[in-house]
């Protein structure tokens, strides 16, 4: 059924008449990729920003892929995953996650974030910080809340947002 195209010499096989390609499947998603969906979304997840989602990525996602290294500074997102290497100021973020092959050195302020890998530099998280088995943090940490998970590993200068060291407020008493 092999034939010569007319003009350029090139054999290539004919499809009867009525025949289609068949559609393109999706995708497959990607090893370590944590699907998103949009705030405000049905589909939104209730547990935080790591669960079983579907395969859906927010716009408002910046997503560093494994292998890509990206320096620069981020003033808002959503969400920030990195899988790869990023050295960067970030602000106004919701979340930040950080895969098992992610390392990101440099500032970030963010309401929650998962590290899976590392980050160093200056983190401030307002509500949750979960450090996962194999994640490593370390710098000046701040954070509402904590979990590390056994195999986690914090260092540096840590402490807990709103906690007021009062030392220098105590009076002598006298009896």
């Amino acid at each position: 059924m092999a034939e010569k195209a007319d003009d350029l010499g090139i054999p290539m096989k004919l499809r009867p008449a009525g025949s289609t390609m068949p559609p393109r499947a999706a995708d497959p998603p990607r090893l370590g990729a944590v699907p998103v969906h949009a705030p405000g979304s049905p589909q939104q997840p209730t547990e935080g920003p790591v669960g079983s989602r579907g395969n859906e990525v927010d716009r408002r996602t910046l997503i560093v892929g494994e292998g890509i290294s990206l320096s620069g500074e981020v003033t808002s997102c959503d969400r920030l995953i990195v899988e790869g290497a990023i050295e960067a100021k970030l602000q106004k973020c919701q979340y930040v996650i950080i895969a098992e092959t992610g390392v990101f050195n440099g500032n970030a302020s963010t309401e929650n974030a998962d590290v899976r890998g590392r980050f160093q530099g200056e983190l401030v998280v307002r509500k949750r910080l979960l450090i996962r088995a194999g994640g490593h943090v370390s710098g000046t940490i701040t954070y509402g809340e904590i979990e590390i998970e056994s195999g986690g590993k914090i260092s540096g200068a840590i402490e807990e947002a709103g906690a007021a060291n009062v030392v220098s407020g105590v009076l002598p008493i006298r009896a």
